[in-house]
């Protein structure tokens, strides 16, 4: 999971940023999930889910990561990063 607080202002800008997540991971064939999500009025984030331990530092290796660099500053503050497991869960029907 990763938070992002907007900068001041960008908080449109992190939406759409957030947008063009999804278009990137749908090439991911091991990222089984992803979600933009938004918290409060400038917090968003990304949950994410993976098949195995392989998937999850492909994706962190990957594109979405590379953009979350390059737009620390630019429209967001520095993510926070979160390494989860799921423990249970319901299937998508």
């Amino acid at each position: 999971m990763v938070r992002l607080e907007a900068l001041p202002g960008r908080e449109d800008d992190v939406r759409g940023f957030l947008n063009q997540g999804l278009s990137i991971v749908e090439g991911e064939p091991k990222t089984v999930r992803w979600f933009g999500i938004q918290f409060g009025p400038s917090s968003f984030g990304i949950f994410d889910a993976f098949p195995d331990e392989d998937g999850r530092q492909a994706h962190l290796s990957g594109e979405v990561a590379k953009a979350l660099g390059e737009n620390t500053g630019v429209l967001f503050e520095k993510p926070t990063i979160e390494q989860l497991d799921v423990v249970a869960e319901k299937q998508p029907a």
